[in-house]
């Protein structure tokens, strides 16, 4: 018996118990369906994350200040002015395995616009490869220049929400506003990018030259900066990149061997493997426990195989008797249990993909701002269905091996 007509005839036996057939396959369904579900949504959060680092800034480096230290009590990074401006252009001029580079000013306050008022979430001096590093360009007007930020000028840069706070449908461009008394001229609207995975607002800043925020807003006659951030020109050079920063900020702080670094270099791609390393975690986890429910397909299939064994005894005496070999017998029996897995791995898969899909949509309804990619992972599916297949032979040839070795003759003797 050739294989097409093997396949024939299982069809034609699994086709007599339809609704035994169905719940057979109903724990493979179940099974397949999670699996690629979880792999899915775990993907999906994988995606998302890389997306918002991408937001963030590409291959990007933050050198903060120092701390201090009192008493053996040691203070959080920033508590010491070790970071300039100059020790910004170092880095672009002297470091090769970084690109641009912008030193920032962390401040606050409350913009005003004649009537109306608005405090943004992020008052920022920056230098002028902040755009670059950011990878944020500008939507509308220009950014600041090198000789703005040189001469202190009174510009800024703003985001969407403060644009739509204070001007509404008014143009921001060339719009003269207030921060501590000081006045500013909007000459640039960045483009928007949403809410970052905390649910922080990004659009909600305003970014000025970092001497304008440092000297006119603050008043300060100091020269440090509070961060330092910097691109890698690759992602594969991160470290290489975050080393040379090293090396240069001690030449240039005089820092001696064994003596401790007055500054902090984070590298934001160990955030994304950290995040990474969780999700993915995570998707094993609950893939491997949503697996556990194909192993009860499993043993369905074969408790079924083996009824099916024996309610066919007398079939089976009845082939052996006019000619149907031992591996004829086995390999019916096998084709039908792979066929009951195979077919519940193939509705389990369009199953797992319509919930991955459902969930997906339902967590950008309920967090606002959200937006979850739907990703669907071919591999999983593919793995899904071997895994499936092989769930039919491994379950299957135990009552398919049993079927073979029956005595023809106590076969057509069996009521």
């Amino acid at each position: 018996m050739n294989f097409l007509s093997t396949c024939r005839v299982a069809f034609k036996a699994l086709g007599k118990n339809k609704m035994r057939a169905g719940l057979t396959i109903l724990g493979v369904v179940i099974g397949i369906a999670a699996v690629t579900a979880m792999v899915s949504i775990g993907q999906s959060a994988s995606q998302i994350i890389e997306d918002e680092f991408q937001k963030l800034g590409t291959n990007m480096l933050l050198v903060f200040p120092g701390s201090t230290r009192q008493l053996g009590v040691r203070g959080g990074w920033g508590t010491l002015r070790t970071l300039t401006a100059q020790d910004c252009d170092a880095i672009i001029a002297n470091c090769r395995t970084t690109g641009a580079a912008s030193p920032i000013v962390l401040a606050g306050g409350q913009i005003v616009y004649g009537n109306a008022n608005w405090s943004p979430n992020q008052l920022v001096g920056a230098g002028l490869d902040y755009p670059a590093v950011r990878n944020w360009r500008i939507r509308r007007g220009t950014y600041f220049t090198q000789r703005e930020i040189a001469t202190a000028a009174k510009v800024c840069v703003i985001g969407r929400t403060v644009a739509e706070k204070l001007f509404q449908t008014t143009s921001p461009l060339g719009q003269i506003i207030r921060i501590k008394n000081t006045p500013l001229e909007v000459i640039g609207v960045l483009e928007p990018k949403g809410v970052n995975l905390l649910g922080q607002d990004q659009d909600n800043i305003l970014v000025a030259p970092y001497s304008t925020i440092r000297k006119r807003v603050q008043g300060s006659t100091f020269n440090n900066v509070d961060i330092i951030i910097t691109s890698a020109r690759s992602g594969n050079r991160m470290a290489e990149a975050s080393e040379e920063i090293r090396q240069l900020l001690h030449e240039r702080h005089h820092i001696g061997t064994g003596q401790p670094d007055d500054f902090e270099v984070q590298n934001t791609t160990e955030i994304i493997d950290v995040l990474r390393l969780i999700t993915g975690t995570m998707t094993i986890l609950l893939a491997s426990i949503a697996g556990i429910s194909l192993l009860v397909g499993g043993v369905g299939i074969m408790n079924i195989m083996l009824v099916s064994v024996t309610e066919r005894t007398r079939e089976i005496g009845i082939r052996l008797a006019v000619g149907a070999r031992s591996s004829d017998i086995l390999k019916q029996i096998l084709v039908e249990s792979v066929l009951l897995s195979a077919f519940g791995g193939v509705l389990g898969l369009v199953l797992g993909v319509g919930v991955s899909t459902g969930a997906t949509m339902v967590i950008n309804s309920m967090l606002h701002g959200s937006h979850w990619p739907i990703t669907i992972s071919v591999k999983a599916a593919v793995v899904a269905l071997i895994f499936a297949a092989a769930v039919g032979v491994f379950f299957g040839y135990y009552p398919a091996r049993r079927a073979s070795r029956l005595d023809p003759i106590d076969s057509l003797r069996y009521e």
